[in-house]
């Protein structure tokens, strides 16, 4: 029965995060758990093979909603990084940590010590950013965060589009405003994936005799001594073993994953695992609620424009010249992430921050990659920022293997409805200005839309995530379906903390993977400081 100082449950994002700072200190011993490889290979590394993850089982959950009354009875994809690195090893890479005002309301539902200025030094002290050099952005930290590498011309055909539909442009959409389109950053070094693994982990693997990572390794339950817990039980192969914590456990499985193994452990709603034959260690309701993410539809579009990707023989000369060239130079198209450009809009000037954010992706992109289209083409992601819909993880049974049963109840609002209303014709706006309509050759889905309700039947027959799922351990005080404090320590037990999306009280306004590394970090520096 092997004993360390810290164990770390899920080697993503946040996990990593955790897992490294807190080895820092060589007199701390901290084991990382995860269930997949160690995720340093070419298919991680390679930015455009993450379509080859996406789009399959390759270091990936690859999970499926319950059918969605909202989606007109459809299973929803949730594609999850099952991989050191987490979804950070997966996913496209882009750099956006949410709008200020976000961390602002987290502190208002009084989340004490999350506000946009007590989470800015963890951004940055995160960051490596090689582009811009200001009070909003950090230098020398793990995660690499750098301009895109594809030298893609079709990025200033999307530049020019925005000005003719008279929307704002935005250069960095981390600094002082939000609003607009422009390009990306993106978390990579030297033209290749920078995950949370490879910024934060894999160089210390060895190097740290304090720190190891427990790799193919399935969390299956936390082990309790009465209200306190003291380690865990993971499987391996067909091998069943434990490890246990002096300090802590940390618990960084993810927003399907987290409240999954807290209710495997008899930390949950009681009916619920009651219902599955497990004891209750302790009645937490919030466990697995508050699961909310952002709704997406997808503009998809042939056009026959060079600087595209898609499937055909005639790209297969051109496929190996940028192969060629990314070998040798790290740059060119096989860099791309896909969604190049994009950004935050309105759908009212009344509003004080956006509520809409695109992905402007330079291929087509149907069923996030798993219906393929001959030829070249390019798409236009328009996701709601702010839903109201909220849905639940639960168990499917007291099997660990089992997996859990995801509801995002997608549209199950009619405000989120109406709002995508809003955000598609801004986006169909965009899509229509000069600059983008002179290269369409077909509109695959949309091109029959005329009518207020021909655009809430075509988002009911499209609408999916866009990989931002949140809340399922809710931070709160005061609220009966909070699951951690600000001090993201479970309630009503004893050393264990989860540190991972899964605590967000609300949704960031943007992609989440930036903020997942911020929690991380804070999360660490609340552990070390023995908050």
């Amino acid at each position: 029965m092997e004993t360390v100082d810290y164990v770390v449950i899920g080697g993503g994002s946040a996990g990593c995060v955790v897992a490294s700072r807190l080895s820092e200190d060589d007199t701390t011993s901290v084991v990382l758990l995860e269930a997949g490889g160690k995720g340093d290979g070419w298919i991680v590394k390679v930015p455009s093979a993450m379509f080859l993850m996406v789009a399959s089982s390759i270091n990936n959950w690859a999970f499926s909603t319950v059918p969605q009354p909202g989606l007109n009875g459809r299973r929803g994809y949730q594609p999850r990084g099952k991989v050191l690195g987490g979804s950070s090893a997966i996913n496209a890479m882009l750099y956006i940590r949410g709008n200020k005002t976000d961390y602002d309301k987290w502190a208002a539902l009084r989340n004490r010590g999350w506000s946009y200025a007590d989470v800015l030094p963890y951004f940055k002290r995160a960051e490596d950013n090689n582009q811009f050099h200001d009070e909003y952005h950090g230098r020398g930290g793990p995660l690499s965060v750098s301009k895109l590498q594809t030298d893609n011309p079709f990025q200033n055909v999307f530049l020019q589009a925005a000005r003719e539909a008279g929307y704002p442009l935005c250069e960095d959409f981390n600094g002082r405003d939000q609003e607009g389109l422009g390009v990306f950053q993106v978390t990579q070094v030297n033209g290749e994936r920078c995950s949370a693994a490879r910024g934060y982990i894999h160089p210390f693997l060895g190097p740290r005799q304090n720190l190891r990572a427990e790799l193919h390794a399935y969390a299956t339950r936390i082990l309790f001594n009465g209200k306190r817990a003291v380690g865990v039980e993971y499987r391996r192969g067909n091998k069943l073993e434990k490890l246990y914590a002096r300090r802590e456990v940390i618990l960084s499985a993810g927003v399907f994953q987290s409240p999954q193994l807290l209710k495997l452990s008899g930390v949950g709603p009681s009916n619920e695992l009651l219902q599955h034959q497990i004891e209750v260690v302790h009645d937490l309701p919030g466990v697995g609620e508050n699961l909310h993410d952002h709704p997406d539809f997808v503009f998809d579009y042939t056009s026959d424009r060079p600087g595209l990707y898609g499937f055909s023989y005639h790209e297969v000369p051109w496929l190996l010249s940028a192969t060629v060239e990314y070998i040798h130079n790290r740059r060119g198209p096989i860099s791309s992430n896909f969604a190049e450009c994009g950004g935050f809009l309105k759908t009212s000037p009344e509003l004080e921050t956006p509520d809409i954010q695109l992905h402007f992706s330079v291929a087509l992109i149907e069923d996030h990659g798993r219906k393929f289209h001959s030829g070249i083409g390019f798409s236009c992601h328009c996701a709601l920022l702010n839903p109201k819909s909220r849905g639940s993880v639960r168990l499917q049974s007291n099997k660990p293997e089992a997996v859990p049963v995801i509801d995002p109840n997608f549209l199950g609002d009619s405000y989120d409805l109406e709002k995508m209303v809003l955000g598609f014709k801004l986006t169909r706006r965009l899509m229509d200005a000069p600059a983008l309509k002179s290269l369409e050759k077909e509109d695959l889905f949309t091109s029959w839309v005329r009518t207020d309700e021909d655009i809430r039947q075509v988002l009911r027959d499209k609408v999916d995530t866009v990989y931002h799922p949140v809340g399922t351990c809710k931070m709160g005080v005061n609220d009966k379906f909070a699951v951690v404090d600000p001090k993201l320590k479970v309630y009503g037990v004893e050393g264990l903390r989860v540190v991972d999306a899964s605590i967000m009280p609300e949704v960031v306004s943007g992609n989440t993977n930036a903020a997942a590394i911020m929690i991380g970090e804070k999360g660490a520096d609340l552990i070390r400081l023995g908050c």
